[in-house]
């Protein structure tokens, strides 16, 4: 039993740590200051796409949405990064093989990523006003 036990706990703080590690790119990410006009998001909920473009244009934004692989290819993404500011991605939300294009092409092409914790609404809208107040505080 006593094995069982710390075999638990050891998983649980490794779950923390990639938890940690998240939270820590996403503030490192959220650091750096650019004017955000344009952005790709890509992976999350399909039903919600009419929602986080209204988001996007509140904060004078366009959103280039990307479904992660489902239906389209991920080899859009290659092609779409050059012209967008910024990726956002819902950790939650993406395949595996799309998380990873989007971050080597982000770093290719000098682009910030911005991982978000989940695919809601108000997890996009957070970020996007974190990068805005950092914009217009120095």
């Amino acid at each position: 039993m006593a094995k069982k036990g710390k075999k638990q706990a050891a998983q649980k703080q490794a779950a923390k740590a990639d938890q940690g590690a998240a939270t820590a790119a996403t503030a490192a990410t959220a650091r750096a200051t650019i004017n955000v006009r344009s952005f790709l998001y890509v992976g999350g909920r399909d039903c919600q796409v009419a929602h986080l473009r209204q988001i996007a244009s509140n904060h004078g934004a366009e959103l280039i949405h990307h479904d992660g692989g489902l239906r389209e290819a991920v080899s859009r993404i290659d092609t779409v990064l050059p012209s967008v500011d910024c990726v956002f991605c819902p950790i939650d939300c993406i395949s595996h093989d799309a998380c990873l294009r989007v971050k080597n092409g982000c770093k290719k092409f000098g682009k910030t990523f911005v991982p978000l914790r989940n695919g809601s609404k108000s997890s996009l809208d957070r970020a996007l006003q974190t990068l805005n107040d950092r914009n217009d505080n120095p």
